[in-house]
């Protein structure tokens, strides 16, 4: 039994309900499922299930087609206005901003929000670790997206047919001595990124700071921005940055989880 089931506050029904919806929003497009094949996936009896089908479709949330044992049922269009709500309520800062704050606590790194904005990675926010030393980060700033953890993050949720085309009309231009100006140098760098998960500028944007950035996707599966951790490189153990990615990485996770998204 989770922590959730053991509160007072805990509703069995309306768990069972939102269990018999997770299902069908797992089922084959087109095709429905069987009260037999809801009632297995959720641990009921096919009594408990169909009643639980049965009161979801009054309210328009579950749909069904056909008739006795060839009845199928799917999600209902009334989910479809809820959805639409939920969306219009949402802001990307609300969501990710709980989450930066816990990242920030347990990197002890600025860490930043930002989404995409002509080419370019454009911080909407961030919070500071409180240190007395501080990386000059900004809102606002428009990020290049060759050289920066936020703009590689960005960069590397397009194709290489797409990268190419935005690099021609931003170009690359050198920021320090570790910036990659070669395009087939970055599009090899961005499937390494893909791979991973989460971009490392390495001193590429300014000298002595470092930044790791990940990309975050909404209910779509559409890129929705990226967050990042900045600080300074001096005593950093190498080791130290996987780790780094990681927790950046799972931040991004939680973050897309909340807007809606679902890993394939």
């Amino acid at each position: 039994m989770t922590n959730s089931e053991e509160s007072r506050y805990w509703v069995r029904s309306v768990a069972r309900a939102a269990d018999v919806l997770e299902v069908l929003a797992d089922g084959a497009l087109g095709k429905g499922l069987s009260v037999t094949q809801i009632a297995s996936a959720c641990g009921l009896s096919k009594s408990s299930a169909f009643a639980t089908l049965h009161t979801l479709q009054q309210r328009g949330l579950v749909a069904d087609d056909g008739e006795g044992m060839n009845r199928r049922y799917r999600l209902g269009m009334a989910l479809a206005r809820l959805g639409d709500r939920a969306r219009d309520q949402l802001s990307l800062r609300d969501v990710a901003r709980p989450v930066l704050v816990e990242l920030t606590a347990a990197t002890g790194l600025t860490s930043r929000l930002a989404v995409s904005e002509s080419d370019h990675a454009v911080v909407i926010d961030q919070v500071t670790n409180g240190e007395r030393v501080q990386v000059d980060l900004r809102m606002g700033i428009r990020e290049l997206p060759h050289c920066t953890g936020l703009g590689k993050a960005l960069l590397a949720e397009l194709d290489d047919h797409q990268v190419t085309d935005l690099i021609e009309r931003v170009g690359m231009p050198r920021r320090t001595g570790r910036t990659i100006t070669q395009l087939d140098q970055l599009l090899a760098h961005l499937r390494d990124i893909r791979e991973t998960g989460y971009a490392f500028d390495d001193e590429e944007d300014a000298t002595g700071v470092f930044c790791i950035g990940s990309a975050l996707r909404d209910h779509t599966g559409a890129c929705a921005g990226a967050i990042s951790i900045t600080g300074l490189k001096i005593g950093l153990p190498t080791w130290q940055y996987q780790e780094l990615g990681r927790q950046v990485r799972d931040a991004a996770v939680i973050i897309s989880e909340r807007l809606g998204h679902r890993p394939a």
